[in-house]
């Protein structure tokens, strides 16, 4: 743990104590760390934990105010610089095949360009995510061979009825982090701030990594959908990466 104190003073984070957890139960050691400081090391380190630092903007700062949440590895790759974050999306494409429940992630997946970043519906390990925002898009493959579904131009799902007043729902190991929502959430034409088919979440979520993401679309109907339709979902937000 002292160790880790010490990166306190070259950490890149706005608020790096919520890293250690730092609190009342922790007192002692902190101050018999700080005390074994010279006089310059020691006004350094108070200064970098009673800082009133630059506030981080859009979803770092989202995902910063998670770091409580991390898990305890994830947490001590950060202070040690061994991962930091960055902007992510995590995202998966699959074909409808005549279905009115279509589960996005799923175990058997295998990471594939122009298909999946991530195998087996989990994050790599290492990697935490803070989704901030989904996308639902919905296209028309050639065929659902595998390269023209490779190739889908995929448009927003406001003119596919069937789609379009569906349902859908995000879970992370077995937790419900999005519940049953209506996919009009994705119908943003009359936004002009923000992107096509893109629903920004007012309550962000955390993924950890190694865990199963679930994420499943609810149609009351198939009716009106072709028979190539092909739909694209894409988690997005800060992650920690290498």
């Amino acid at each position: 743990m002292l160790g880790a104190l010490g990166q306190l003073m070259e950490s890149e984070y706005t608020n790096p104590t919520e890293l250690l957890g730092l609190n009342g139960e922790m007192d002692t050691e902190l101050m018999g760390y700080l005390n074994a400081l010279n006089p310059v090391q020691r006004a350094k380190a108070m200064s970098k934990i009673v800082k009133r630092h630059i506030p981080s903007q859009g979803s770092r700062a989202e995902f910063e105010k998670f770091f409580v949440e991390l898990p305890k590895h994830i947490k001590e790759q950060l202070l040690q610089g061994k991962l930091r974050l960055a902007d992510q999306l995590i995202y998966t494409i699959k074909p409808i095949k005549g279905a009115k429940t279509i589960k996005m992630f799923e175990s058997q997946d295998v990471k594939e360009v122009n298909l999946r970043n991530i195998s087996n519906a989990k994050l790599p390990k290492n990697m935490a995510l803070l989704v901030s925002g989904i996308y639902l898009l919905h296209g028309v493959a050639a065929s659902l061979d595998i390269d023209d579904i490779k190739t889908t131009k995929f448009d927003t799902i406001e003119n596919v009825g069937a789609l379009a007043n569906g349902e859908f729902k995000l879970k992370a190991n077995k937790k419900q982090l999005v519940s049953d929502t209506s996919n009009r959430k994705f119908v943003t034409t009359q936004f002009d701030m923000v992107p096509k088919s893109f629903y920004k979440l007012a309550n962000p979520r955390l993924i950890h990594d190694d865990v199963d993401i679930e994420f499943e679309i609810e149609l009351g109907t198939i009716k009106g959908l072709d028979a190539n339709s092909v739909l694209y979902v894409g988690l997005e937000g800060t992650a920690t990466i290498p």
